[in-house]
């Protein structure tokens, strides 16, 4: 028999394939992406009357990419909740349609990135340093669910990794609430990158303590978590380096002569 130390070393290690039923995640998921709901209808939920009195108003592809990315929260949430009605044939043929949509907006996620920051370029709201947040953002995204959907045939890793793609990109919402809250702009890099990613840091923080609590820590989420943070810690220093405002700025200026 195991003693109780060995029990629970064992309950502390990284997992590389849940042990357990893949049933046992399924309401976790869920918590984790009724947070980010939270977060994201909050912080878009006092930012919207800005954005429909925009001065220039925002550019097509930036309303374009508004819808584009909303319904993605509908799809993963609709996979969600298929997977907790134990809809597993459906939720596999949506999966299809996701990473599609995910295509999508990994094309219009920069784009309307610079054409928002093109529209308002020389006034007080141009900031082109912010598009290391833009890019950062959906390559994270991109990147984390790529590696989800190839970790399809494990349950408890495909799931975390899911959620946290997802993860990647609650900062718009999040960082909304927190200007909302206090206006000011940050003026330091760590400041900035706390206002900036509280809300990913709180979420993922949250994932892994459940975990580690539950003796359920996965090897690929802890490594996918740490490449997501890093991520955003080199996104701040970027927004702060004068050589990348000064590319950003050049990329900006070709475009709006581009489209002049």
């Amino acid at each position: 028999m195991a003693t109780a130390p060995a029990v629970q070393s064992r309950r502390h290690l990284l997992h590389t394939r849940g042990n357990w039923s893949p049933r046992e995640d399924r309401t976790a998921s869920a918590v984790w992406l009724a947070i980010f709901w939270v977060g994201t209808v909050a912080g878009f939920g006092t930012d919207f009357s800005r954005f429909l009195h925009e001065n220039p108003a925002s550019t097509m592809v930036v309303r374009v990419h508004a819808v584009v990315f909303s319904v993605w929260l509908f799809l993963i949430t609709a996979q969600v909740l298929l997977v907790l009605r134990n809809r597993l044939a459906w939720h596999r043929a949506l999966g299809w349609f996701c990473a599609g949509w995910a295509c999508l907006m990994l094309v219009l996620g920069p784009w309307a990135a610079i054409a928002a920051q093109a529209a308002v370029l020389h006034t007080p709201f141009s900031d082109p340093p912010f598009l290391s947040v833009n890019i950062f953002d959906i390559a994270g995204f991109i990147v984390l669910l790529a590696w989800g959907i190839t970790l399809r045939k494990n349950p408890a890793a495909h799931k975390r990794m899911m959620i946290l793609s997802t993860v990647a990109l609650a900062d718009p919402g999040f960082a909304r609430f927190y200007g909302w809250l206090h206006p000011a702009e940050p003026t330091s890099i760590i400041t900035w990158f706390f206002a900036m990613f509280y809300g990913n840091l709180l979420l993922i923080g949250l994932m892994t303590a459940w975990d580690l609590w539950r003796g359920r820590l996965m090897r690929s989420f802890v490594v996918g978590a740490a490449a997501l943070v890093s991520s955003e810690c080199v996104t701040s220093l970027l927004y702060f380096w004068g050589p990348w405002k000064t590319l950003t700025t050049g990329w900006v200026e070709a475009r709006a002569r581009h489209f002049a």
